[in-house]
């Protein structure tokens, strides 16, 4: 069976927008195309709206809206089908996760006025993790994924993202932000009435650690953030906090032992029939048990990562049901992730204890196999053998020890191209396509990911929370211009708040701004104006929009935001 990907190219097929694809990935499509579904009496969910689905609950009093997409047109879409089948308002607002929340605003615009909001307690802290510090990481890790820079037609088309259609639909641009913040929370399991529905919540982590499990017993319906139209993915080729398998067994064997007659997901198809959910989510915990069990046995036996991903392989059975199938990620990269989640990323490897750097480590390769040229034909050969991982490293060796290749009828960075093109049409795991193709896409100059290599704070994000900025701040320090500084100031936005931040050994500390020795008074507008680099702090000081006490002290505050690395 196909895994990571198919070492030949039988299995590439083109679909109509010509994109290239292994034929499981294209399969997929169908399981993920748009439809409004009635799942029971009063329950409907909408799949292919975006990559999630947004579901309804029929109430006593009115409607549940169960997630909310990326976007306000995504959610506008999403209440123009609800209004096919009912006109009941909605009353309240369920959100299964921080994913999928953008929406809520087109909730409130068609009730006249906000509703409840009901979700976990941890949404908004992980609102403001990923728009904050990890930002730039966040934003290519989401391009790399789910292709958002793909084109439309042609070879590198977008096919599906595996959990849903696509991240963004064209037709919803402006994609306009609407995400309100939960005003009723849990972190623990809870019986809330909402819509005159009994509501069973249980905290269910899984891509993330804000995930619940949603019961409706009266309706005998659970909606759900872990049993997914996929293998688990407990690897995020985007990069993501550890999903721990061990936690993941518990939400699955709750979501099991409900006895549900219609299991709705996050994203995917509707699973109807209280003996077939139990028997499908029984198989998919397994297979997220058997990819930790057989780590940890590698990990026992002394086995390195590279070892484990080419030995610990899901047997045959779990490709008879797509649940468990590997159209989202990949085993062999879940395996390697389990290591590291569970005890770090050494692995006992003694090449690993001391790596050269990778430019010179590669050099060295390079000139031992008898320089550029001999690699060159090793690629080609190897790309003519279908032999791709071996051609995938030997053309990172000659990207990461850049020579001059002139004369060679393309560059290196082509040359990785080309093979991580062939690597992305052979695999049957949407994720792989994805990022593989993106990446070829910026090694070729087609379209570039620059702009998510650079940390850029938003200036509308900085003006209503600037004592947040200031925080963020301390990811964006160079810390070679602030050896030997150790300066304190206080940051007074008026009614934006206070704070302060304390650069010192090599570090920028947020503080209260307690005992600092210098004070920055300046609007949040203007403080936004510096920071995304409209203007400098030396102007606003010049113009009187921002002051410095003692005035002796202007020299040192600009000395201070110069150790930044802000545009």
């Amino acid at each position: 069976m196909v895994r990571s990907f198919d070492p030949s190219a039988a299995g590439v097929v083109t679909t109509p927008s010509g994109a290239r694809a292994h034929r499981l990935l294209v399969e997929h499509l169908d399981r993920l195309t748009r439809r409004f579904e009635q799942v029971r009496p009063g329950v409907w969910c909408l799949i292919g709206n975006g990559l999630s689905n947004q579901t309804f609950v029929e109430g006593p009093e009115g409607i549940i809206a169960i997630d909310t997409g990326e976007s306000v047109q995504e959610m506008r879409a999403a209440l123009r089908e609800l209004r096919t089948v009912t006109d009941r308002p909605v009353v309240a607002v369920l959100y299964t996760h921080f994913h999928y929340v953008a929406g809520t605003t087109a909730v409130f615009e068609e009730a006249g006025g906000p509703v409840p909001v009901y979700g976990h307690v941890r949404i908004e802290a992980n609102r403001r993790r990923v728009g904050d510090e990890i930002a730039p990481l966040y934003g290519r890790g989401i391009a790399e994924q789910f292709g958002t820079d793909l084109p439309a037609e042609g070879p590198d088309a977008q096919v599906h993202v595996g959990l849903g259609l696509g991240f963004r639909f064209a037709e919803h641009a402006p994609w306009t932000p609407g995400y309100v913040p939960p005003t009723i929370t849990t972190d623990r399991p809870v019986r809330w009435t909402i819509a005159g529905l009994q509501v069973e919540v249980t905290p269910a982590p899984s891509d993330a650690d804000d995930s619940i499990t949603v019961w409706f017993p009266e309706l005998a319906t659970a909606v759900q953030n872990i049993v997914w139209p996929a293998l688990f993915n407990v690897f995020a080729i985007r990069g993501e906090e550890y999903r721990d398998p061990r936690t993941l067994l518990v939400g699955i064997d709750h979501v099991r032992s409900l006895g549900a007659e219609h299991l709705v997901a996050t994203h995917g198809p509707v699973l109807h029939g209280a003996a077939s959910i139990a028997a499908r989510v029984q198989r998919y915990r397994d297979s997220v048990q058997f990819l930790w069990d057989q780590t940890v046995r590698g990990m026992n036996k002394g086995w390195t990562t590279d070892e484990w991903a080419s030995r610990v392989r899901l047997p045959e059975l779990y490709d008879e049901d797509f649940l468990t199938s590997e159209r989202y990620g990949v085993a062999e990269h879940h395996v390697r992730q389990i290591h590291n989640g569970l005890k770090g990323w050494f692995d006992g490897d003694p090449a690993e204890l001391f790596p050269l750097p990778p430019a010179e480590r590669a050099g060295r390769l390079i000139a031992g196999f008898g320089g550029p040229g001999v690699v060159r034909q090793a690629v080609h050969d190897a790309v003519a053998a279908d032999d791709l991982r071996w051609a995938a490293e030997l053309a990172t060796w000659l990207v990461m020890a850049p020579s001059d290749d002139a004369g060679e009828g393309h560059s290196d960075r082509h040359r990785l191209a080309g093979v991580l093109r062939r690597i992305g049409q052979r695999s049957p795991a949407a994720n792989i396509r994805n990022w593989a193709l993106t990446r070829a896409r910026d090694l070729e100059g087609t379209a570039p990911l620059d702009r998510f290599r650079t940390h850029r704070l938003r200036r509308d994000a900085v003006t209503v929370a600037p004592v947040r900025s200031v925080s963020t701040l301390r990811v964006l320090l160079d810390p070679d211009r602030a050896v030997g500084m150790d300066r304190h100031v206080r940051f007074d936005f008026g009614a934006g708040g206070v704070c302060g931040l304390h650069v010192r050994n090599a570090i920028a500390c947020p503080t209260d701004g307690s005992g600092a020795t210098i004070a920055l008074v300046l609007a949040p507008a203007v403080w936004a104006d510096i920071v995304t680099g409209r203007r400098s702090l030396a102007d606003a000081l010049s113009a009187g929009d921002a002051t410095v006490t003692p005035t002796s002290a202007e020299a040192a505050t600009v000395d201070l935001l110069a150790c930044f690395e802000l545009p």
